[in-house]
Formats: structure tokens, C-alpha cells, sequence
């Protein structure tokens, strides 16, 4: 997606931890307009398949998701909460994965009064890294006897090799922006 590696390009930048940041548009600061052009093409990168929810994780992918969900006929979208609070079901979908940009493990928690049986769910993220997110939300997935159709990224790292461990699994995933490298502070996409 152009509109979205040029903005890359111009707005983002890479901290002295090699990380990318695109907080002034996209995870901290979000520009709209360029998330309803995301959320335009997972439509078109998934339009071949029947779409019943879309899965996030709490904080940064919801807005992605909600916007994304408008294109396939406002369909629900159902955020994994990383903190248990008092207003929670109890009866939960969990598990445990690590954030490497937050170098610590948190929970991940789905209400199973929002994932039935057969669901047909696509996984929409702002990043793919080293894929622990995806694949705690794949674990919570299985769990609850719904069908993964799909994981649409905004931002891939592809030097990290998780969307090819997805796609050894035989999991679609759609990348939106794959970099390549991020060595010297220069963003070369794939």
C-alpha cells in the first residue's frame, strides 16, 4: 500500500532500539483519513471471503478494527483486555503472550460471551513482529472453536520471520506495509 510506506517514509522514525515509531499517525496519534484507507484495502485484500468479527488486541489495534469493520457491513469488533477490572465477565477466554516492545508478558482476555462456536473471525493488528500477539489470539481462537480466516497487518517486520511461521500454518496474512530492515536507522521495506 503506497499511501501508507510513503507516510512510513515521512512520518516515521527509528529509535536508537531499533524500533519503528509511527505513533503521530497511527498508535498514539491516529490520522483518520489514512485508517479509512486501511480499513479500504482489508476490505478488498479479504473481499473473497465471508468476515462474521474481526479480533484485535486493546490498545492500538481497536481503532484499525473499527475502522476496517465498517467496510464489511459493520460487523462486530472484539478486543482482547490485557487488564482484568471488576466490570469483566468471568467467564474469559485467556492467555499469556510477551511483548518485545514492552519487554513483559501480559494477558490476554476475550469475554466468552462474544466468540461463538463457527464464528468466522479475521485478525487485524497494527504490527507483526515476532507474532507472540497473533498467536495468543490464535490460542484463544482455537479455544473457543472459531474459525480464523485471515490476519490483516498495517505494519510487518518481515526480518522477524512470524508471518512466514503463519503462513507455514497455512494462515493467511495480509500485509499492508512489510519492512524489510530498519539497520542504521534507514526503513527499507520488502
Amino acid at each position: 500500500m503506497e499511501v501508507l510506506k510513503n507516510r512510513i517514509l515521512i512520518d516515521g522514525t527509528v529509535n536508537q532500539n531499533n524500533i519503528l515509531k509511527v505513533d503521530n499517525f497511527l498508535n498514539h496519534q491516529i490520522d483518520v483519513g489514512l485508517l479509512n484507507q486501511i480499513g479500504l484495502e482489508f476490505k478488498k485484500r479479504f473481499s473473497d471471503i465471508n468476515v462474521d468479527k474481526i479480533i484485535t488486541i486493546e490498545s492500538s489495534g481497536i481503532a484499525i478494527a473499527t475502522i476496517t469493520a465498517q467496510y464489511f457491513d459493520n460487523i462486530p469488533v472484539i478486543f482482547a483486555k490485557k487488564t482484568k477490572s471488576r466490570n469483566l465477565d468471568e467467564a474469559l477466554y485467556h492467555t499469556k503472550v510477551y511483548s518485545s516492545s514492552k519487554n513483559q508478558d501480559y494477558d490476554l482476555m476475550i469475554s466468552k460471551r462474544y466468540l461463538k462456536k463457527g464464528d468466522k473471525v479475521i485478525i487485524i493488528d497494527d504490527f507483526l513482529a515476532k507474532g507472540s500477539s497473533v498467536m495468543g489470539l490464535m490460542n484463544i481462537i482455537k479455544e473457543a472453536q472459531v474459525e480464523l480466516i485471515g490476519v490483516g497487518i498495517v505494519i510487518e517486520k518481515s526480518y522477524e520471520y512470524a508471518s512466514m511461521k503463519l503462513k507455514e500454518q497455512d494462515i493467511r496474512v495480509e500485509s499492508l506495509a512489510c519492512i524489510e530492515s530498519l539497520e542504521n536507522k534507514t526503513i527499507r521495506f520488502k
